[in-house]
């Protein structure tokens, strides 16, 4: 190699031995971040001069612990700040934690009741707090450390966490502006509601399962046919204690004759069941009456509203059934839906026999009981204004949704949002800022100020998705006027899941144009006015998912833990896995395979890198375009489509378009080809344009890569370049690949044409049994492909050599290449052990005629085509067919060979 500075030449073998012997991750992974840790790479400077590049981590649930919807998000995010920083932003990748009200609490109380028996009411509040701070600075967090493992190049210096002074401060402030201007209320509204946990919980803590329930038909009104009565049919009979109307549809005629009528409730007599006219009622399912409980199912709350039924809730918060002065009360919801159902039969009220039914319930994500829909006084935002406006951040161009396609679904949501319960029924968790006095007074307290003397405070705390709305800037400092406010935000983007845009994104929107127009001195303004958004792009990528498209549960047991991966293949590997499949908004099926396939192209890289090293490469000027190969041009040239094409694709989100095209550069060009041709060259060039060439095709790849695999690409361009860290390399520019020349065709046509030759005739020898390491004689007319110059490295790739006097032809192959037809005449008499290959092709051949017997037998038995999906019949004609071509393949081959010798 040439030594920069002093212009020496050296040889490179030093460089190359201080590489270990082969690429083993987990021996250098931990170190190497660390070292990037101490030596301040990742700390943002807001005073800095340099362009600003921001993003808030999606906050992972202090409970938590990394999965691989996590390491996709992560890997995602990590690759854009890493590029950023190297194309000369001042980055700031702030992370932080979650206090996750519902997950930390139950975690906390399950954990006291199993180890003394207690729960939180026998410590009292401020006590049980205690124990949940105490529990989250001894065992919570854990995900943070997996987060170092996988290389997140986050600003330590700057975490945060959801119930932090900081964040507290925030959250007080906004609840008070919002209260102030009349957007949050406290009134009655229907929630989902866990008995388990006491308390309300949002849609995104509800999962649905099917169960298997019971269908009862319940009669209303006269027992006698000929008397006014009506028949509903329900899944939750219990439900009937708090019936108040049965609706039927408009347009019934058999029905219209009742609506307006009362029946007497057969087991409350104190109640009267109205009938009334609703369009929401399907005339055509099931009876065409449906009964309504407004108190305890959404759709008939609704209907409640709209014809101002009363409302009466007939289970407390444990769910059991109260207040309705029947002998249920005191019972379990699933006590008295049997209690119920024998009552109605007693009275000869169960018109057909009830049968069972599988149906679709909402549980709790948390505490796995089925969720009650139930009528709960609750704090509310009212998102009417809010969400306007956050729809027309996107609207107007303030914010970008990537993919393009999921604006329809952001619209959907904000277009049609419903007021956001925003109370929930804990203790862990930001306290309701509000206080209570003497004559129902009621008083918000902003971070400031005091509260009232003697006043009492809310007991309810905040959803967590309340603080979390407040992320992107809350984390910056606000109320406050921070340099880092000023420099960092909008923040660039957010990257996340899609599944979570309606429950955080919409949120963020609705929190940070408000807050703008609170505090326009902090936050400023967007375009045209409109208030300033929290992030100016919003990258939506899909859900991980198993090989088979499954989504991931413990049901399956197909879930997949990233730090087994990171422990077997290393960190690269599940990085690059993942990028590599990672496609705006669509789902990514992903399965061990990858991890390996990213694994081995990481030893790809190691093994090329240190090749390169052994024979001299090394990161130089470039030559003069003059002196370079024809191989030399090609490889720059296509490394500077390769560079454009994935700097277009990472300004896109395009990071599995990126990653595959650098992955196929990389393995297919670069080291199969480019090395392979590199051996030939290296003996020859006294002036090193090859190791020039190759180092500096090396070190483009790895600042390439870096952001998506930085372990192995930080070792081998330390070793390359002999340069501190690849974190503080500049991105690649067509400067670095092709010094900005105009690109070469004629070059990159004769090195693909030669390497087409070379590859027929390397198959051709296969077929023809001939060893790898073996040379077999061959004439080829080079000049009549304008391949004379490729001569010497067809012919030493291949393993062809120039035909003595006495040659003689034993076959012969014909190629079409980009500008003429070439006749290869070669001889292989001297180098195929005639009787040894015809024992192989023997058992070959026996092996294709037993798989072409099988695969005809099972296509010929109708009993078996009847029944086997078209898919399984498919593969086998494929298997068929396949077997017949290497019948035939062998066949000849046997036919060309010559007769053994005795």
């Amino acid at each position: 190699m040439t030594d920069q500075a002093e212009g020496k030449i050296v040889t490179g073998t030093n460089r190359a031995d201080a590489l270990p012997k082969s690429w083993e991750p987990q021996s250098v992974e931990a170190e190497l971040y660390q070292g990037w840790v101490d030596a301040g790479y990742f700390t943002a400077d807001p005073e800095s001069g340099k362009p600003a590049y921001s993003i808030v981590l999606p906050p992972p649930n202090v409970t938590g612990q990394l999965h691989m919807g996590h390491a996709l998000d992560h890997t995602l995010m990590d690759a854009l700040v890493r590029r950023k920083r190297m194309q000369g932003y001042e980055v700031l990748w702030l992370p932080g934690m979650d206090h996750a009200g519902i997950a930390t609490q139950t975690k906390v109380e399950a954990k006291l009741k199993a180890e003394e028996g207690k729960d939180r009411y026998d410590y009292g509040r401020d006590e049980f707090v205690d124990r949940v701070w105490e529990w989250k600075n001894n065992y919570g967090g854990t995900i943070t450390g997996q987060m170092r493992a996988i290389g997140d190049s986050v600003d330590w210096s700057r975490e945060r966490f959801t119930l932090d002074e900081g964040l507290s401060r925030a959250v007080q402030t906004i609840f008070k502006q919002l209260y102030d201007a009349g957007l949050i209320y406290r009134d009655y509204r229907l929630v989902n509601w866990s008995p388990v946990l006491e308390t309300a919980v949002s849609d995104i803590e509800v999962v649905y399962k099917d169960v298997e329930g019971e269908f009862v038909s319940i009669r209303y009104g006269s027992l006698n046919d000929d008397e006014p009565h009506l028949v509903v049919a329900t899944t939750r009979v219990e439900t009937m204690l708090g019936d108040v109307a049965i609706a039927v549809h408009p347009d019934d005629e058999r029905y219209a004759h009742l609506v307006g009528q009362t029946f007497q409730h057969p087991l409350r007599p104190e109640l009267e069941v109205k009938v009334i006219a609703d369009d929401y009622v399907d005339m055509d399912l099931g009876t065409g009456a449906v009964k309504i409980t407004p108190a305890h199912d959404p759709n008939d709350y609704e209907m409640g509203l709209r014809h101002d039924l009363d409302m009466p809730i007939i289970m407390d918060e444990k769910g059991r059934i109260s207040d309705t002065g029947t002998r249920f009360d005191g019972m379990s919801r699933e006590e008295a839906r049997v209690a119920v159902r024998e009552a109605l039969a007693e009275q000869g009220r169960i018109v057909k026999e009830v049968r069972p039914y599988v149906h679709s319930v909402g549980h709790s994500e948390r505490s796995g009981e089925p969720i009650e829909p139930r009528l709960s006084l609750q704090w509310f935002v009212k998102v009417d204004d809010l969400a306007r406006m956050s729809a027309d951040a996107v609207r107007s161009g303030d914010t970008t949704i990537h993919p393009q396609s999921m604006e329809k679904r952001y619209f959907d949501w904000v277009d049609n949002m419903h007021d956001w319960t925003i109370s929930r029924q804990l203790w862990w968790g930001h306290r309701i800022p509000i206080w209570y006095g003497p004559g129902d007074e009621v008083v918000c307290v902003g971070p400031d100020e005091e509260p009232p003397a003697g006043y009492t405070q809310d007991p309810d705390v905040l959803d967590t998705w309340f603080s979390s709305a407040l992320w992107p800037f809350s984390t910056l400092g606000w109320p406050d006027k921070t340099p880092e406010l000023e420099k960092f935000y909008p923040t660039s983007v957010l990257v996340t899941a899609y599944d979570i845009l309606f429950f955080w994104v919409a949120r963020m929107m609705m929190f940070g144009t408000f807050a703008a127009t609170q505090t326009p001195e902090i936050l400023g303004a967007g375009t045209d006015g409109q208030p300033q958004v929290p992030f100016t792009d919003l990258y939506l990528h899909g859900l991980v998912r198993d090989e088979k498209g499954r989504k991931m549960s413990k049901s399956l047991g197909n879930g997949i833990d990233p730090m087994d991966w990171v422990e077997r293949f290393g960190a690269d590997a599940l990085r690059f896995a993942l990028a590599r499949g990672a496609n705006p908004g669509i789902d990514l099926p992903i399965g061990e395979d990858h991890a390996q396939s990213a694994r081995n192209f990481a030893t790809k890289l190691y093994n090329a890198t240190k090749f390169a090293l052994m024979n001299g490469a090394f990161v130089g000027e470039l030559p003069a375009r003059g002196e370079l190969s024809d191989a030399d041009r090609w490889i720059l040239d296509r490394l500077e489509e390769v560079r454009s094409g994935v700097d277009a694709y990472l300004d896109d989100y395009q990071f599995a378009k990126a990653n595959e095209d650098l992955y196929h550069f990389a393995w297919d060009e670069l080291c199969d080809w480019y090395l392979e041709i590199a051996k030939t060259q290296i003996p020859n060039d006294p002036n090193q344009v090859t190791q020039r060439v190759l180092g500096r095709v090396l070190d483009v790849v790895l600042r390439l890569l870096h952001p998506t695999m930085p372990f192995v690409t930080e070792v081998l361009w330390t070793a390359l370049t002999e340069r501190e860290s690849v974190t503080q390399a500049a991105w690649p520019t067509a400067e670095d690949t092709n010094g900005g020349a105009a690109t070469d065709p004629e070059a990159r046509r004769r090195i693909e044409d030669a390497i087409k030759l070379i590859t027929e005739l390397r198959r051709f020898r296969s077929d023809q049994g001939v060893k790898p390491s073996q040379k077999v004689p061959a004439q080829l007319d080079f000049a009549s492909a304008d391949l004379a110059a490729q001569e010497e490295l067809v012919r030493s790739i291949a393993r062809v050599e120039v035909p003595g006097a006495d040659f003689g032809a034993s076959a012969s192959i014909e190629l079409r290449l980009s500008r003429a037809t070439v006749d290869v005449a070669l001889d292989t008499s001297g180098t195929v052990d005639v009787a040894a290959e015809r024992k192989r092709l023997d058992k070959e051949l026996a092996a294709a005629q037993k798989e072409l017997e099988t695969t005809s037998k099972k296509l010929g038995n109708e009993a078996f085509l009847s029944k086997a999906p078209e898919a399984v019949v498919e593969k086998i004609r494929t298997r068929q067919q396949v077997a017949q071509e290497e019948i035939e393949r062998i066949a000849a081959r046997l036919e060309a060979l010559p007769e053994a010798k005795a």
